[in-house]
């Protein structure tokens, strides 16, 4: 029987956890400083709004552990010796370990801006930083989000819930630009601002400036203008919280690097979630990936290696899911702002309402590269096989239906998408059901 010690309890740590109880009976601990259970963490915005409370965020009773026989230790762990199999916490106390899983997820990449260090200056990434905006916006009138991407949206929509008055900063002409095609940036920017909330494109943030108390009065953009503000959302990304690893003699890059084993140079040592790092990237993917699904993925695919069936984490077609307000958001393989040359692209958006799709294919070879859905749910199942299986443009656009939640949206509208797609394709569609 192994001594296995996971430091982290979000979805990567807790799904290995799970899994390995599953195959062996292996000593499990684990240990976090963030909370006492695992929670959902993408619940965290509707605590906020009233939506959810914090106890209904948590999918298994807190008997659910102990049940299990999983030990939860609340600390923060300050150093790992690898050499010695030990960890020590901020409070002195030691654990040993046979093996050890470094599960910390990801914390708010702060850019060392003047002022960041004020008082109503934060990001959203933990329950934490929840329970400081809840104490932050009291009473505030006036609220800022620098950056765009998925973080900065939640923020925007759960001060807009609040009566708070929410202006978002962005580099680029349009919301997550450096994500989104121009015509989807486009469509979803729109959608924030008919909520209320003010999207200043091409800005950067310069300075915070504080008052007597420390607290954030305003900031100063690159260009000089100034915006008076209460409370300041940092959007701007995240990076692996890996900071307790400094002094130990694990590799780490950006994140912790681990081979397509998650093992990190010592052999009993591995890495998973937002704080791994592939030494070698997946195809486009990112070498870290802070996304929920691989998180759970590699959690998976670590309790079996250390249950004696080696796998190896192979993530499958990319795929990741959001909501902008009111409009769901899907991606499947790969829809990029600036593809190579050998891609080509097709665009349709709903004349009255705000819903879009978006392919690409390789015009080699005309398979399907990705898609793109705002405001129309497709089945996962069906769209991963079309990748999987290296399936036709044509073939796609000709079953639409068959990916479709919405039947009444297929029988209004996929014919219409066809002929618009087979005009603007002439050469590369074909007649095919």
């Amino acid at each position: 029987m192994k001594n296995i010690l996971i430091i982290g309890n979000g979805i990567a740590g807790v799904t290995a956890a799970r899994h390995i109880r599953k195959f062996s009976n292996h000593k499990i601990t684990i240990i976090s400083s963030e909370t006492d259970h695992f929670f959902s963490r993408t619940a965290l915005m509707y605590i906020y709004m009233g939506h959810m409370t914090y106890e209904q965020t948590k999918p298994y009773e807190d008997k659910f552990w102990a049940k299990n026989d999983l030990n939860l230790i609340k600390g923060y762990v300050a150093e790992v010796f690898p050499e010695k199999k030990q960890v020590r916490l901020n409070s002195g106390a030691t654990f040993d370990f046979d093996d050890l899983i470094i599960a910390t997820g990801s914390e708010t990449n702060f850019r060392g801006w003047p002022g960041e260090n004020l008082k109503g200056v934060q990001g959203m990434v933990s329950k934490p930083d929840l329970d400081q905006m809840e104490e932050n916006t009291k009473d505030v009138s006036q609220a800022v989000i620098v950056g765009g991407g998925l973080i900065g949206v939640e923020l925007a929509e759960m001060l807009s819930t609040r009566g708070i008055e929410v202006t978002m900063i962005v580099r680029e002409e349009f919301y997550w630009a450096s994500v989104l095609p121009k015509p989807e940036a486009k469509l979803i920017t729109g959608h924030i601002e008919k909520h209320g909330v003010n999207v200043l494109a091409k800005s950067e943030l310069d300075k915070i400036e504080g008052d007597v108390e420390n607290r954030i009065k305003q900031i100063t953009l690159k260009s000089g203008k100034t915006l008076p503000c209460q409370w300041l959302g940092i959007a701007t990304g995240v990076k692996p919280a890996i900071d307790f690893l400094k002094k130990s003699s694990i590799e780490t890059d950006k994140g912790v690097l681990v081979n397509r084993k998650l093992q990190t140079n010592y052999e009993n040592i591995y890495a998973i979630g937002d704080c791994a790092q592939q030494r070698e990237a997946l195809e486009n993917r990112p070498p870290v990936e802070a996304v929920w699904y691989t998180g759970r993925i590699m959690g998976e695919a670590l309790a079996q290696t250390l249950c004696g069936n080696p796998w190896e984490y192979n993530p499958g077609n990319w795929f990741n899911s959001a909501k902008f307000f009111d409009i769901e958001y899907q991606t499947y393989g790969w829809v990029l702002p600036n593809p190579e040359a050998f891609i080509s692209d097709f665009y349709w958006q709903h004349p009255k309402q705000e819903q879009a799709l978006h392919f690409q294919w390789n015009n080699e070879t005309g398979n399907l590269v990705g898609i793109n859905s705002f405001g129309i749910r497709l089945r996962h199942e069906v769209i991963d096989s079309w990748l999987s299986e290296g399936l036709a443009i044509d073939h796609v656009i000709h079953n639409l239906k068959k990916a479709d939640f919405q039947k009444e949206f297929s029988k209004r509208f996929y014919k219409k998408i066809r002929k618009a797609f087979e005009k603007e394709n002439s050469s590369t569609a074909t007649a095919r059901s």
